[in-house]
């Protein structure tokens, strides 16, 4: 009887050790998890910008446009916003259009997190409104809760949600239900708490079938926003990777109802 009490707790101390070292490699490689840095690709008529942001060199791929209005775009975790400048220029061909490259993205030096992405993001939205009074905030994905920090802290004159979360914590807890997720986490992303404070006119762009971001992770969003801010529009036939391929989607991009 000793013999089997003496088995069974080696196998429980056993567990528990396994246990306790998924948990510390889920805490120390979880970035390697949220973060896939895409290279630059060449575009026709894109002007490359260095953004001095702490001690980041941060590379934006913009259109340049002297008139009043611009549109600032954040991408998704595995996006090269380069890629996006066709799309973005077609739905606002009279604004002026910055694309950011997340740190380590696209020649961009630093690591990237949320806070990094944060002070980034709001870095050059400060310099670009040196220049335009009137700036339209995208974000795409995990670019979305990006957006919806910026919108929160500056002058948003109109905010685009394309496939939004309402929190990573959420979809990490989900992903991995038997691990404390919700307390290993450093990137939270906790877009539903700054959207009460927005006052900007959002628009939320879905995709009928993503098979990425759950659609009531999408309207809970929606749902924090107070009453009549946000509206949300569906793209049919759509997933979390072709949205944008979509003939509807230029036309929300540009506030097309």
């Amino acid at each position: 009887m000793a013999g089997m009490v003496r088995a069974i707790a080696t196998l429980l101390a056993g567990g528990v050790f396994l246990y306790c070292a998924l948990c510390g490699v889920l805490f120390l490689f979880q970035r390697r998890l949220i973060y896939y840095p895409q290279s630059r690709s060449p575009m026709d008529g894109a002007t490359t910008i260095l953004l001095h942001s702490g001690e980041a060199a941060i590379v934006i791929t913009a259109r340049l446009n002297r008139g009043p209005c611009a549109v600032i775009y954040f991408g998704g975790n595995a996006e090269d916003v380069s890629l996006s400048l066709p799309s973005v220029s077609a739905a606002l061909p009279d604004h002026a259009v910055y694309l950011l490259h997340y740190q380590s993205y696209g020649g961009s030096t630093g690591r990237p997190s949320e806070a990094a992405l944060t002070t980034d993001a709001l870095a050059l939205f400060d310099k670009v409104k040196g220049d335009h009074h009137r700036i339209v905030v995208v974000g795409r994905s995990l670019g979305a809760g990006v957006a919806i920090k910026v919108a929160r802290a500056r002058p948003v004159a109109r905010l685009v949600l394309v496939t939004p979360f309402a929190s990573l914590r959420e979809l990490a807890s989900r992903q991995f239900p038997y691990l404390p997720v919700r307390w290993l986490l450093r990137d939270p992303f906790e877009s539903w708490r700054h959207a009460p404070h927005i006052r900007a006119p959002t628009l939320i762009i879905a995709a009928e079938h993503d098979e990425v971001i759950p659609r009531s992770s999408t309207e809970a969003l929606c749902q924090r926003f107070h009453p009549g801010v946000a509206s949300l529009k569906v793209v049919a036939g759509t997933s979390h990777t072709t949205i944008s391929e979509s003939p509807d989607y230029v036309p929300l991009l540009a506030g097309v109802p």
